[in-house]
């Protein structure tokens, strides 16, 4: 299994674009990146210590500078760190405390959270950019090759989940991790060289490094960065660029397609949109139709993949809010909660097993356990298989509530009511109720103030049964969203109604 994907390509096609900022259009060559990689890895070597199994951490946004600086650990054989840059001082603390890195990468807006980090273990500081930081160290450093270290199994990154059932875990992610996404990517979606891309996930995020980044990379193609998601820059940088695919969530989708540039632009280079996180509503999809871009859903997680499922596009309206097919070196099956496998349509616990499995999570054996067992990683999503052999996930374990004895499935209740004309986006969560044990409590952003909530209990009662009707309904102007996009439910759980 070759490792040293820079050292290819730079024989291979030196002078095909790699990497480019579209906020200022910097962009390098692959045999430019490869010269960076080694120049940033003699630099912390020589300057930090940085040996192989080091951590190095990084609390910064997309920049160029981050994609060589991966670069360089690998051939190290350190581990990169990302630390979510919106975090509190208490929760960047603990990642710090948990990861213990030799090194500690910033950008000058996060001095404060690094100089009060606990001087228990508080690690090297270096900064990201300015004077004396690593980027401007880069070149002054030598570009003889240095040897690639890493072995397939090593660890290649830390990256630490959102903690929604308590403190963040750190999912292991190793080089043999990320070669069989890339595999199992472009298998599916037919990435080559000719390809290119915008990406705006942040880099402490899987999607931002994993869903296409490194496919990409992989492949020789182009990827262009922006440090945040702005859907007028996104649609005329994918225009300009001639992107070829295109990757978001619902709530992103939504966005670029309300823009005022979304009519005009030139998309047709395209091929189509992949899209995960939740399923998009059949209208949305529709828009995007027209607009000549097939949408193919799609499905994974930090710990698995993270592409794991695709919808072909062609089945987008067929087989609305289905995740499709397992990708090519996939095994999937839906067990209950003995771990016995399922029937068609019977609901589930996904599991999942292949070689794009993480390594484990980081100084936490008991959550590593609980989650991989006997080679197979328990998702912790409720999914069904219909008779054709497509997949759809009903919601998450921990989210289902029961009703009066019934399962309910919050995923189910949230497309019909996304159904209605009159809502623009909708969650539901269980509440305890003393008749009923639990109750649906759904919370609703309006196209306009003129909806009502008898209007959406009748919509509900001609579209679902009665206990799977929520009982609450609560109108908010926004839902919220984590960094990839995603509806917080446990936000949701803390807002009064």
């Amino acid at each position: 299994m070759e490792l040293d994907w820079l050292k290819r390509w730079k024989l291979y096609s030196p002078h095909n674009i790699a990497v480019k900022d579209g906020e200022t259009g910097r962009e390098f060559s692959y045999a430019k990146l490869f010269k960076l990689a080694n120049q940033g890895a003699h630099f912390l070597h020589n300057e930090y210590g940085v040996r192989k199994g080091d951590r190095v951490a990084v609390l910064a946004t997309n920049e160029l500078e981050y994609v060589f600086l991966f670069f360089a650990l690998q051939r190290l054989g350190a581990i990169l760190v990302p630390v979510n840059f919106r975090l509190t001082q208490r929760e960047v603390d603990h990642i710090i405390t948990d990861s213990s890195p030799k090194l500690i990468l910033f950008q000058e807006a996060y001095r404060g959270i690094v100089e009060n980090l606990p001087a228990s273990s508080k690690p090297a500081q270096l900064l990201f950019q300015g004077d004396n930081s690593f980027a401007s160290q880069l070149e002054n450093s030598s570009d003889e090759e240095y040897p690639f270290t890493s072995l397939e199994n090593d660890p290649v990154m830390v990256l630490y989940t959102s903690g929604t059932t308590g403190a963040p875990k750190g999912a292991i992610l190793s080089y043999k991790m990320l070669f069989w996404n890339s595999i199992n990517t472009t298998l599916r979606l037919n990435i080559s060289q000719t390809d290119c891309t915008v990406i705006f996930l942040p880099f402490f995020h899987t999607g931002g490094w994993n869903v296409l980044t490194t496919p990409f990379i992989h492949r020789g193609a182009k990827v262009v960065f922006l440090k945040k998601f702005d859907a007028d820059q996104i649609l005329a940088l994918s225009a300009q660029e001639k992107a070829t695919i295109l990757f978001g969530v619902p709530t992103t989708m939504e966005m670029m397609a309300r823009s005022p540039l979304f009519k005009d632009s030139n998309l047709s280079s395209i091929r189509y949109a992949i899209v995960g996180g939740e399923p998009m509503p059949l209208e949305l999809i529709k828009t995007w139709d027209k607009k000549g871009i097939p949408i193919r859903q799609g499905y994974g997680l930090t710990e698995f993949g993270p592409n794991v499922f695709s919808l072909n596009e062609e089945d987008a309206i067929r087989k609305i809010g289905s995740i499709g097919f397992p990708n090519f070196y996939i095994e999937a099956k839906v067990v209950d909660n003995d771990g016995k496998e399922l029937p068609d349509n019977e609901v589930g616990e996904l599991v999942l097993r292949g070689p794009m499995c993480m390594n484990g999570y980081w100084h936490n054996d008991k959550a590593t356990q609980e989650t991989i067992k006997e080679g197979w990683l328990y998702t912790g999503d409720l999914v069904r298989r219909d008779s054709e052999g497509y997949y759809y996930v009903v919601g998450r374990k921990k989210d289902m509530f029961i009703s009066g004895g019934e399962n309910v499935y919050p995923p189910e209740v949230e497309q019909i009511l996304r159904a209605h004309p009159g809502v623009l986006e909708a969650a539901v969560i269980g509440v305890p109720d003393e008749k009923w044990g639990e109750v649906g409590k759904a919370f609703v952003v309006r196209h306009s103030d003129t909806l009502t909530v008898e209007e959406l209990q009748s919509h509900c009662l001609q579209n679902l049964a009665k206990f799977k009707i929520p009982k609450h309904f609560v109108f908010l102007a926004a839902l919220p969203k984590g960094d990839s996009g995603k509806i917080l439910k446990r936000k949701l759980a803390e807002i009064p109604s």
